[in-house]
């Protein structure tokens, strides 16, 4: 059973379901969870490439398909504590629409059932590009109106907000609920198990061969004056950082909602290359090249994470200072032989 309200927690055999587990943030999670204790089913789909490594080190339950997820859920519905649903088509630059809303509305919509009838928490990740161009701002307020006002750019960030609206919504009319659900905005997470993730790993991933062989790093020219080339901004934060919080809400029943999760500070792609630079002890070499049209009519200038309704929770822990992880990742991961967590 899972001890609630405690400082590090042994999940001492706790049984959690985690859809997208053999993905970034949820291969992270299982290894975490595993590390303290808890039995742990993953519902996903591992393809041919070595997204598989991901899960390789850790003792799983069960490891089961999402054509078999609700038939997994029934079987295991006696010792199941709670659900963790980071399954989701994840690519912001997926255009088959009615893919994405099954995967990333529907299947969430079913998940929020069963927890709901099954009396099971359930934590789901939402996205920082449900904000879009961030015009309407960074607060992480759940209400419907505060919601309506969100225009995100793309068809994976919609399919995100769509799932955000519709829990609000049941909320405000004091409709039927999981016993405890969170909804996290994730913004820029890089770390361990991303290597699978092709255009969509971090810089740090698609660079740090290229940066250690001596070649420069390539960002993108601004568009606006208002931010030089390279100055554009993100909230980067490292995995580790995202598991911990998801850790400290299965150990905190009490608390459910609409939450950030980044680290509430901005921070430069320019500060990023030079990050990974001094990780590997050279000086920072950077090129700069033009916006792809396409993207430049969807591209975010600035995102920063408002984390007062998290810390207002009860969260205390501190986040990993941007030089600071990008240095573990390096040190740790990337440049090991064996990257996986």
């Amino acid at each position: 059973m899972i001890e609630v309200g405690r400082g590090e927690i042994d999940f001492g055999g706790a049984m959690i379901f985690v859809t997208g587990g053999a993905g970034f943030i949820g291969s992270n999670t299982v290894a975490a969870l595993c590390e303290r204790g808890a039995e742990v089913v993953v519902c996903d789909r591992l393809g041919r490439d070595e997204k598989w490594r991901n899960l390789a080190k850790h003792e799983l339950a069960d490891l089961v398909a999402p054509e078999q997820c609700f038939a997994a859920l029934e079987r295991y519905k006696g010792s199941i504590e709670a659900v963790v649903h980071m399954g989701a088509v994840s690519s912001t630059t997926e255009t088959d629409a009615d893919l994405i809303i099954d995967s990333n509305f529907r299947l969430s919509l079913a998940l929020w059932d069963w927890c709901t009838a099954e009396r099971k928490p359930f934590i789901y990740a939402s996205s920082a590009a449900t904000y879009g161009d961030g015009s309407a701002g960074f607060e992480d307020d759940g209400s419907p109106e505060a919601l309506a006002r969100l225009r995100p750019l793309n068809a994976y960030g919609w399919s995100k907000h769509l799932f955000d609206r519709r829990v609000a919504r049941i909320v405000e009319r004091a409709g039927p609920v999981p016993p405890q659900w969170v909804g996290l905005k994730f913004f820029n997470v890089y770390g361990p198990n991303e290597y699978h993730k092709g255009s969509m790993r971090s810089v740090l991933a698609q660079n740090f061969a290229r940066v250690r062989a001596g070649e420069p790093i390539r960002l993108f020219r601004s568009n606006r004056p208002d931010y030089a080339d390279g100055g554009q901004m993100r909230d980067f934060v490292y995995v580790r950082d995202c598991v911990e919080v998801m850790l400290w809400l299965l150990d905190n029943r009490q608390v459910s909602g609409l939450f950030n999760l980044g680290t509430g500070k901005a921070r430069s792609w320019r500060d990023l290359a030079q990050a990974l630079f001094r990780a590997l002890g050279r000086e920072p070499q950077i090129d700069y090249i033009d916006m792809p049209e396409t993207l430049a009519r969807k591209y975010q200038y600035f995102t920063e994470a408002a984390m007062e309704r998290l810390r207002n929770a009860g969260y205390r822990r501190p986040f990993t200072d941007l030089e600071d992880g990008v240095a573990d990742y390096v040190r740790r991961y990337l440049a090991a032989d064996d990257p996986y967590r």
